[in-house]
């Protein structure tokens, strides 16, 4: 059953908070800072080499960036257009995004990351462990343009 999107109804408890603000982005490192509020959830993260942190797409929330639908992969020799669904183009209905982060180090509320691709300002939706058993799929299958991309 397909549900008209003119109904469809967001909860009124369905709220984004922000726990804080990618700070620098350098050759090397990047640093993230959680608001004092939320520092506390940095407990026992030390632990873990790998990060996943999820950012919103500040400079492309706009309404044009949020009606495409459809893109041609780039950084992808060859790519066909398609769904922007089935692509990491920073265009799309709600602006969030996912990197991947060798965890350097923890400064009081400050993350030092290695491999953070967001710009400064980029406002922080989450940070989770990388969990190598859950997060990786050695077999899952990319269409044969993806293979010609930049290194990840």
């Amino acid at each position: 059953m397909r549900i008209p999107s003119e109904e469809l109804v967001v909860a009124e408890s369905a709220r984004l908070v922000f726990i804080g603000v990618v700070e620098n982005v350098g050759d090397d490192t990047s640093t993230v800072r959680l608001f004092p509020e939320f520092s506390d959830g940095l407990f026992g993260l030390e632990v873990f080499s790998h990060v996943i942190v999820l950012y919103w797409l500040h400079l492309r929330d706009n309404v044009q960036e949020r009606r495409v639908l459809r893109v041609i992969p780039r950084r992808h020799e060859g790519a066909p257009e398609i769904g922007v669904f089935g692509s990491r183009s920073p265009s799309r209905p709600n602006p969030i995004a996912i990197s991947v982060c060798e965890l350097v180090r923890i400064e009081g509320p400050v993350l030092v990351l290695k491999g953070l691709d967001a710009a400064v300002g980029s406002p922080i939706v989450d940070v989770k462990p990388y969990l190598p058993r859950a997060d990786s799929v050695p077999s899952a299958r990319v269409p044969e343009w993806f293979l010609h991309g930049p290194p990840a």
